[in-house]
C-alpha cells in the first residue's frame, strides 16, 4: 500500500467534525478513488477543549505551523471568513500543498490573488462547496460546460431566506414572524444579517459570475438587496399575478455596445408559479443556468448543512488528491475575457408597483405620465378597491433600474398618490 495522503484540516465546526467523520468512515473507497490512502494528521481549533470526541493529538491552535508541516500534503479550510484564512491559504501554497475551501466571502473578494498565488506554485484550489453545499455545480460550470457560451445564471442560493420567503407564501405571515420561526428551527443564525440583508447570497453570485463568464468578479461588484423589507402584502400581491418571490442571484452576459458586459444582482424579485425555481421550497437552494448550445439546465439541492456541504469538501478533496498521485495540478477558472462588470444603474429590470392612490377623475393618467416622462413602458395596469381603499398595481416593461428607481422616487412626491406601498423586481415574465 502507498504512503497515505495527509491532510490537515482547519476548523472542526459543524463542516469540520462532518469531513473527519466522513474520511475515517469512506477510508476504504476514499483509497479506492484516489489511488493512496487518505489520513488527517492534524486539525487547527481555537478551543480544543471544546472538541472532546475528536483524538486530542490531532488538535493544534498553531493553524501556522499546522499548514507548514513536513507531514501535510494537502489542506482543508473550513474556518471561514477572511483572515487568518487567506494568510493560512498563502501559507500553504508557499508550501507546496493543495487547498480545499468552503469559503466563499474569502473566494468573492480576493479570488483572483489566490487563484495566481495556487497557479505560481503549481498547486491545486478547489471549492465546491462554497457554493451551494452539496450541489455539484462550480465544476460543471467551469468543465462540464467549457466548451459552451453561458448567458444567464439565476439562482436561490441561500437557504435560509428562501425558508423565510417559503414560510411567507405558505402562511401570510409577515418578514419578522417568519424570521422568528427558522432562527428556533435552526435555520437562520442568531445573527441572520448576512443572509437576510443578502451577503451570503452576493458572495456567490460574485463566484458564479466569475466562473461563468471568464471574468473577474467580486462581491463588492454585485448590487445586493435583502429580504427584510419584503412584507406580507408584497407576498401576496405576487400570489395575485400568478407569482411567488424569491431572493435571486441574477448573472447575465448582456450585450453592451461593441461588445458584452456582465450585470450581477442580488434582490428579491417575483418570478411566475410556473418557473423552475418557483416550487424550490424550505431551505433548499436551486441553480438555473442558460446556455447558448446547452440550452436550459437546473441544479438542485440541499445547499446548506454539515453533511451535505461534507460532501461537496470531499468531492474537491478526492479531485486534488488524485492531481497529487498524478503529479499534476487540475485546470483553475479563466479570467480571460474580462468584461466590463455593467453597474446596477445600467441594468434592465422589471418593477412590480402598488401605489396606494386617490379615487378621483385623472390619477391614473397623471401616473401613466410619470413613467412616461422617465422613459418608463408600462405592461399592465388594474385598480383594486375604491375611494380610501383605492390601489394602483403597474407591471413595467424592462427597461434600466436608474429610470425605474428615479419613477418611483417621482410618484412618491404627487399629490394623488398617498403612498407607494410595493415595490419589487420581476423576473421571468412574458
Amino acid at each position: 500500500m502507498s504512503a497515505p495522503l495527509r491532510v490537515a484540516l482547519l476548523g472542526c465546526g459543524t463542516v469540520g467534525s462532518a469531513v473527519l467523520r466522513l474520511v475515517e468512515e469512506q477510508a476504504d473507497d476514499l483509497t479506492a478513488r484516489v489511488g493512496r490512502p487518505i489520513e488527517v494528521v492534524g486539525i487547527a481549533v481555537r478551543r480544543p477543549a471544546h472538541h472532546p470526541d475528536v483524538p486530542q493529538h490531532l488538535l493544534t491552535t498553531d493553524s501556522a505551523a499546522l499548514v507548514r508541516r513536513d507531514d501535510v500534503d494537502l489542506v482543508v479550510e473550513v474556518i471561514g471568513g477572511i483572515e487568518p484564512a487567506r494568510s493560512l491559504m498563502l501559507a500553504a501554497f508557499e508550501a507546496g500543498k493543495s487547498v480545499v475551501s468552503a469559503n466563499k466571502a474569502l473566494l468573492a473578494e480576493d479570488g483572483p490573488a489566490l487563484h495566481a498565488a495556487a497557479a505560481a506554485a503549481g498547486v491545486d484550489l478547489y471549492y465546491e462547496a462554497a457554493v451551494a453545499g452539496a450541489i455539484p455545480l462550480l465544476r460543471p460550470l467551469r468543465e462540464s460546460l467549457a466548451g459552451d457560451q453561458l448567458r444567464r445564471v439565476v439562482g436561490i442560493v441561500n437557504g435560509t431566506t428562501n425558508y423565510i420567503l417559503s414560510r411567507m407564501a405558505e402562511t401570510g405571515a409577515g418578514f419578522a414572524e417568519a424570521l422568528a420561526e427558522a432562527t428556533e428551527l435552526g435555520y437562520a443564525e442568531a445573527d441572520p444579517t448576512a443572509d437576510v440583508d443578502g451577503f451570503d447570497a452576493a458572495a456567490k453570485a460574485a463566484i458564479l459570475a466569475s466562473l461563468a463568464f471568464h471574468t473577474p468578479v467580486s462581491s463588492a461588484d454585485v448590487h445586493r438587496e435583502g429580504i427584510s423589507a419584503v412584507s406580507a402584502t408584497d407576498v401576496a400581491r405576487a400570489a395575485e399575478i400568478g407569482c411567488t418571490v424569491k431572493l435571486l442571484a441574477i448573472c447575465e452576459r448582456v450585450p453592451n455596445g461593441d461588445g458584452d458586459s456582465v450585470a450581477v444582482r442580488v434582490h428579491p424579485a417575483m418570478i411566475p408559479t410556473t418557473h423552475p425555481l418557483a416550487s424550490v421550497g424550505g431551505a433548499f437552494n436551486a441553480v438555473f443556468v442558460e446556455a447558448e448550445a446547452a440550452g436550459q439546465l437546473m441544479f438542485y439541492g440541499q445547499g446548506a448543512g454539515g453533511e451535505p456541504t461534507a460532501s461537496a469538501v470531499l468531492g474537491d478533496l478526492v479531485a486534488v488528491a488524485r492531481n497529487r498521485v498524478a503529479g499534476a495540478s487540475g485546470q483553475g477558472p479563466t479570467g480571460y475575457a474580462d468584461l466590463p462588470v455593467r453597474p446596477m444603474a445600467e441594468t434592465p429590470t422589471r418593477y412590480h408597483v402598488s401605489l396606494d392612490v386617490a379615487d378621483k377623475p385623472g390619477v391614473l393618467a397623471s401616473v401613466a405620465q410619470e413613467f412616461a416622462r422617465h422613459e418608463v413602458s408600462i405592461s399592465t395596469v388594474r385598480q383594486t378597491g375604491r375611494g380610501d381603499a383605492a390601489t394602483l398595481v403597474i407591471v413595467t416593461h424592462s427597461a434600466p433600474d436608474a429610470a425605474l428607481s428615479a419613477t418611483i422616487a417621482a410618484l412618491r412626491d404627487m399629490p394623488a398618490v398617498r403612498g407607494v406601498t410595493s415595490v419589487l423586481r420581476v423576473e421571468g415574465l412574458q
